[in-house]
């Protein structure tokens, strides 16, 4: 261990529990709204094009991105979760080479994304749900989108490892790098250049593929690991760490492309402008909730350093901390949803029929999306903790177990307001789950505490 990173451990497992998970969190909740931002960027700027059709087809095509993304985040958390606990123990060698499987089994498993995406390009947008009208537009933007499936995976393990490793800062760098670029590319290619949805999706993959480069040259500064491809052995024993510590993550990303899916079922009787409406509406709500994952980043390196260092205590005092921040700062962004949804919705289409169905979407997820802070910080806390079977069904049940029932049911007692109310009722289901498999996670901690 360097100096670097045997000042990285002092301050992981000694600074004050507040100081340091804001610390923390603050890059990683910036990345995510800067993220958040630009995934928005398509949709704005989509929706100047003046048609349904295409802002539907950008709502499709999220749910193949959220699919790329669970992949990313499989891989990145599978091998992050593992380094924050070997570097808590201070085993930097063996972290090294969890860094680079990490690294191997995400640009892999894009490039099997990236293969299989392009050979049923048409079947898949139909299953997404595409309507005749969408399918052309989703077919253009969902086959660029697919090449950048390798590097977009790979940035994502990238930028999960610097946060592990408590450098999120560095990863923040990268992220916005990429963000500003895609802002300043989407006007440029949608419009200066004609190119219309595909420049969107263009767009995006520069923009994610600058920030994988700037990514990789993070992780050689700052005592932060290097990716070493000589360290990657896909072994039994990685692999199997890998899908213990990134399973929960890719049952809620992948869950959360089939739920949108499932959305667009839902939605579509009702035409094109409720897949656009509920399109915008989930990006809407991601953004909000972006804040909120940032900060449950923040937590997951501060829980994997104390835990491998036995600071039991301190894993306790920064998940209570981070629950009642993040409960308090949700309820204001809630209170502004509520009375400005009709404006916010408006921004992305000026539709009459959009702006009503996302009117009310928008505001009956406000109203439950204070309880999200109860789901999120007890998934991030079991996932880094290695609780791999509960922390899967707390990732899958938001998204999932709840949600794909909820949206595939409702519509057919209430129409569209089946639609609308599908999410927030499974946000407090969820966060019921949360609060019973936190209560016994935290006794089991006391008793570990007690036994040394």
């Amino acid at each position: 261990m360097d100096e670097k990173q045997e000042a990285k451990f002092i301050r992981m497992t000694q600074t004050p529990i507040p100081t340091l998970v804001c610390s923390m969190a603050a890059p990683c909740i910036i990345s995510m709204l800067v993220t958040s931002f630009y995934n928005m960027a398509d949709t704005f700027f989509v929706g100047m094009l003046n048609s349904n059709s295409a802002t539907g087809a950008v709502g499709v095509v999220f749910s193949i991105m959220s699919i790329i993304q669970a992949v990313g985040f499989f891989c990145g958390h599978g091998s992050g979760n593992y380094v924050s606990r070997e570097m808590g123990e201070q085993n930097i060698e063996e972290a090294s080479r969890m860094a680079a499987n990490g690294f191997v089994c995400a640009f892999v498993l894009g490039s099997v994304i990236l293969a299989g995406g392009l050979l049923f390009l048409e079947p898949l947008a139909i299953l997404l749900g595409s309507t005749e009208t969408i399918l052309p537009y989703a077919m253009s933007y969902m086959r660029i989108i697919l090449i950048g499936a390798p590097h977009m995976c790979a940035s994502l393990v990238l930028n999960n490892l610097l946060r592990f490793q408590g450098s999120a800062i560095y990863g923040m760098v990268g992220i916005t790098a990429g963000a500003v670029l895609n802002i300043l590319l989407d006007p440029l290619l949608i419009f200066g250049l004609n190119m219309g949805v595909s420049g969107a999706a263009l767009a995006t993959i520069i923009s994610q593929l600058v920030s994988f480069l700037v990514l990789l040259f993070q992780c050689s500064r700052g005592g932060n690991l290097r990716i070493s491809l000589r360290n990657a052995k896909l072994t039994p024993f990685y692999l199997k760490e890998i899908i213990q510590g990134g399973l929960p993550s890719l049952a809620r990303q992948g869950l959360g492309g089939l739920s949108t899916v499932c959305l667009n079922w839902g939605a579509g009787p009702y035409g094109d402008a409720a897949i656009a409406a509920m399109g915008v509406v989930a990006r809407v709500m991601q953004f909000a909730n972006s804040s909120l994952i940032g900060f449950g980043q923040g937590l997951q390196p501060v829980c994997g350093f104390n835990f491998g260092a036995r600071l039991y205590r301190r894993v306790k005092e920064s998940y209570w901390f981070c629950v009642k921040t993040s409960f308090g700062f949700l309820l204001v962004i809630a209170a502004v949803g509520l009375c400005f949804a009709p404006t916010v919705i408006g921004v992305f289409r000026d539709d009459p029929t959009v702006v009503a169905y996302g009117t009310t979407a928008l505001r009956l997820q406000c109203l439950t999306l204070c309880v999200n802070s109860w789901v999120v910080m007890g998934n991030m806390v079991l996932q880094v903790v290695n609780r791999t079977v509960p922390a899967t069904f707390l990732a899958m049940s938001r998204q999932g177990i709840f949600f794909i029932p909820a949206v595939l049911i409702f519509p057919t007692v209430w129409g569209m307001l089946g639609v609308q109310l599908a999410q927030p009722v499974s946000d407090v289901l969820s966060a019921v789950i949360a609060a019973v498999m936190m209560r016994r996670f935290l006794r089991e901690l006391d008793g570990m505490e007690a036994a040394l």
